[in-house]
């Protein structure tokens, strides 16, 4: 069966499905330090804005293993809630997640919650991450644990969960707009 004789609605089962294998595929590769892996899960010109990090996908590889690699003796990206607006060969998608840290130093363990704000783009056939946000909604630590002023800004500088549609995960096309940064750790 080739793509021309694929009915519509099957097409748009596979690609939500391939939606969803890259964003599952996020969290091996982050979880696992696997580069390749990670960076399989986004067009080579995508930019991702993280809060701490916001820039092209290749710094932000490496900022999140040497961020991880810090603080972390293991961690696990976990996705939950997922939903996903196709539109063409352009797709939002918004996915709820936790992360969960087995920390380095006190506290011993930290819990966070937000969503990933992707814009996906087939490109020759492949479905990968164009622009993403990840908004930070929640969590702390099982322990007590201060966290500088300015990191909690540019947490916050991704977009504030909202109840109505001024939320970012309407945001159409989503897009990272801010300067290139990366706080130091």
């Amino acid at each position: 069966m080739t793509t021309e004789t694929i009915p519509a609605a099957l097409q748009q089962l596979i690609d939500r499905q391939q939606i969803h294998d890259c964003i599952l595929r996020y969290c091996s590769g982050v979880d696992r330090f696997d580069r390749e892996m990670l960076l399989s899960v986004y067009h080579p010109d995508a930019m991702d804005d993280h809060g701490a990090f916001v820039g092209p996908v290749n710094a932000f590889v490496d900022w999140a293993f040497a961020y991880h690699a810090k603080y972390q003796h293991t961690h696990k990206h976990f996705v939950l809630n997922h939903r996903c607006d196709l539109d063409g060969d352009t797709a939002h998608a918004e996915t709820y997640w936790l992360f969960v840290g087995n920390n380095r130093r006190e506290p011993a363990a930290s819990m966070h919650t937000g969503r990933y704000l992707d814009r996906f783009e087939k490109r020759n056939g492949k479905w990968a991450i164009a622009a993403r946000k990840c908004v930070i909604e929640g969590g702390g630590s099982l322990g007590n644990i201060d966290v500088p002023a300015v990191a909690l800004a540019a947490y916050a500088a991704t977009g504030v969960a909202s109840r109505d549609k001024s939320d970012p995960s309407y945001l159409r096309p989503l897009a990272v707009t801010r300067e290139p940064h990366a706080l130091p750790f």
